[in-house]
């Protein structure tokens, strides 16, 4: 049996996952994904030890161990290259999808494949390198917008965390103007985030 095609993000209770303030943006980051920096599950996979063992950690435990490749977007990758080091946090294919062509890049555990033709193809090719376990599309914000309008996702993981940014990238920007029916999955109260996990 096949994988699902999941994304999830960490999102404001007025819908904001970022901001293109490059002033601003380190405090968005940390508000927004304070809740997963000291689970032991997150900590685990970027190298660190120690951390908080509870049903957040558990759910991001999850995460990591149903996944079998990831897509991302060129700016996410650029932007996290050089911080990920030698030992980036995927350990699994990941394909990223870009306008410029790039040879494929092995760091550790994990192998990039550069990809020019379209996210659709991107995915497609995830799916393959999955198998059985899902693919995990991981962001930036427009990446998951489009998977969001072009119908590619099976779930999504909203984590909620409970701020009014006001302003800033809205995930629900960009999506079409057609109705895109969820169901709702599971519901589970964590520290400082509600996880709401919805099917399409």
């Amino acid at each position: 049996m096949a994988g699902k095609v999941v994304s999830a993000m960490s999102i404001s209770v007025d819908g904001y996952v970022g901001t293109p303030d490059m002033d601003q943006w380190m405090p968005v980051h940390e508000r927004l994904h304070r809740w997963v920096f000291d689970l032991a599950a997150w900590r685990s996979r970027q190298g660190m030890e120690g951390g908080r063992e509870d049903v957040s950690s558990g759910l991001v435990a999850e995460e990591f161990a149903t996944t079998g490749a990831y897509v991302l977007g060129r700016n996410m990758f650029d932007f996290g290259e050089e911080p990920w080091g030698d030992e980036p946090p995927y350990e699994a294919p990941v394909f990223v999808v870009t306008n410029r062509e790039r040879e494929t890049l092995v760091k550790g555990k994990t192998t990039f494949h550069f990809v020019t033709g379209g996210l659709e193809l991107a995915i497609e090719r995830a799916k393959e390198a999955a198998g059985d376990r899902n693919v995990f599309v991981s962001g930036g914000a427009s990446i998951v917008q489009q998977s969001i309008k072009a119908g590619l996702l099976d779930e999504l993981h909203l984590h909620q965390v409970p701020v009014l940014l006001g302003e800033g990238i809205r995930l629900w920007d960009g999506i079409g103007t057609q109705w895109k029916e969820l169901a709702p999955a599971r519901v589970t109260l964590g520290e400082g985030v509600t996880h709401l996990y919805y099917t399409f």
